[in-house]
């Protein structure tokens, strides 16, 4: 599928957040504007272009601290971005997330109606995420930008969102996270897999060929090149049910890790049941170099080790035989958790919303986060399990099963309940610095 060419990426101007790994730990904070007045709005982009770091600063000026500026469509439409430029984005990103909630499997508690407000409306316009190496720093950056749109009375801030990733990089769930990425031509950045060869830089940032040899890029090429396309989620985590979901359906403590290490795949360490599929080894899990170099075709295409429908496997089916070409749907992600943890032990609920800012980047919204979405994560038709949902993030009802495949008799869990809700997204894009400081030029 791959399609040899080199490319040298323009690094210089690609936002830092597009390619650069966050620090560990780091706080983070995604702040949500709406534009009322197009000059302001202008103004505002002018501003973000000399805030914003270039994935060519190894460090930016404060460090480990720096920010990234995200614009929907009907912010693009706010400033003044004519309609038939517009049209060349994506038609996805034009239709925007909650319009898409159906495909998405964004329906009943997850769907639009009930997200939190403003997101999924039309007065999301921009998205500013900040992230710094803890909350002292974040706020200092939040302080130092604040300036820049407070001044601004045709720009008003609605939304705010605080999270962070901790030094043990665990979510609610108990899980290690953000331990797969790709590696992406021409980035200088390894990917966490040895065993994968690097991606087309067009596969994550356009104006650049993709593993089709293709090149997107919206137009003019001056606002749509060393951009890139960037999915926001906030997902709320039921902590309680799902321990209570464990602790019902397993018969020991060492059971009920082991069925949480099979619904993921890895166990909570990190350490991936395809190099540990026995016992856990947390010493595997907090390798960077070990961790996430393996396959499965080899060794066990049945699913023995890592059930295929298990969540990393759907999320990356690697070299399993699945429908779909794996490198085209392949994406960069960042998590973050928000709220305060569950106490250790605790089975009940104690009303707190606590759970994941999730970001997706890439240069092909339907088939990379839409067709992961729609296909592998909420479908079980490609690797020939009918409609099965992913058992950690599937939309079911809690009529659904999972199967863990065992000799000399399969495991059925049943009933799964919903243990993830989303309370709402944004797909937005990314411009290169170029693009920012075009959008700040445009005229009425």
């Amino acid at each position: 599928m791959s399609v040899h060419t080199d490319v040298s990426l323009e690094l210089d101007d690609i936002q830092r957040g597009v390619l650069s790994p966050r620090p560990t730990p780091y706080a983070a904070t995604y702040l949500a504007f709406r534009i009322d007045d197009p000059e302001h709005g202008r103004e505002l982009m002018r501003r973000a272009s000399t805030a914003v770091t270039s994935a060519a600063d190894p460090v930016s000026p404060l460090g480990e601290t720096w920010v990234s500026v995200a614009v929907t469509c009907r912010g693009l439409e706010a400033l003044g971005v004519p309609v038939a430029s517009l049209d060349t984005f994506a038609w996805e990103f034009r239709q925007g997330m909650a319009a898409r909630a159906d495909a998405l499997g964004d329906v009943g508690a997850s769907s639009p109606e009930h997200w939190e407000a403003p997101l999924g409306s039309r007065d999301v316009h921009v998205v500013l995420t900040a992230v710094a190496p803890d909350p002292a720093q974040l706020e200092a950056a939040v302080d130092r930008a604040r300036p820049a749109y407070e001044r601004l009375s045709g720009v008003t801030a609605i939304w705010r969102q605080d999270c962070y990733a901790l030094p043990t990089e665990t979510e609610h769930f108990g899980y290690r996270d953000g331990v797969s990425h790709p590696a992406v031509q021409g980035s200088g950045i390894p990917g966490s897999n040895q065993l994968e060869a690097p991606l087309k830089a067009g596969e994550f940032v356009l104006g650049y060929p993709d593993e089709f040899g293709g090149i997107q890029t919206p137009q003019p090429a001056v606002l749509g090149r060393n951009g890139s396309y960037a999915v926001f989620r906030k997902l709320h985590q039921n902590v309680a049910a799902f321990r209570r979901y464990l602790k019902d359906n397993s018969t020991s403590p060492r059971d009920e890790e082991l069925i949480a290490a099979k619904i993921m795949g890895r166990w909570r360490s990190g350490a991936p049941l395809a190099l540990a599929p026995e016992a856990d080894d947390p010493a595997l899990g907090a390798d960077p170099h070990r961790r996430n170099t393996f396959l499965y075709a080899g060794d066990d295409p049945s699913g023995f080790k890592t059930p295929g429908g298990c969540h990393i496997r759907r999320a990356n089916p690697r070299d399993a035989a699945v429908a779909g070409e794996v490198r085209l749907h392949r994406m960069i992600r960042r998590g973050a958790v928000y709220g305060p943890p569950l106490p250790e032990g605790v089975l009940e609920d104690d009303g707190a919303d606590r759970g994941l800012m999730f970001a997706f980047i890439g240069a092909h919204l339907g088939r990379q986060f839409e067709f992961v979405q729609t296909q592998w994560m909420n479908d079980g038709v490609f690797f020939g399990a009918n409609n099965a949902q992913d058992p950690v993030t599937g939309t079911r009802d809690g009529s659904a099963d999972f199967t863990i495949p065992q000799r000399p008799l399969r495991r059925r869990l049943s009933s799964l309940p919903r243990f993830v809700v989303t309370r709402g997204g944004e797909y937005c894009f990314l411009p290169s610095l170029t693009a920012l400081r075009r959008l700040g030029d445009l005229h009425d």
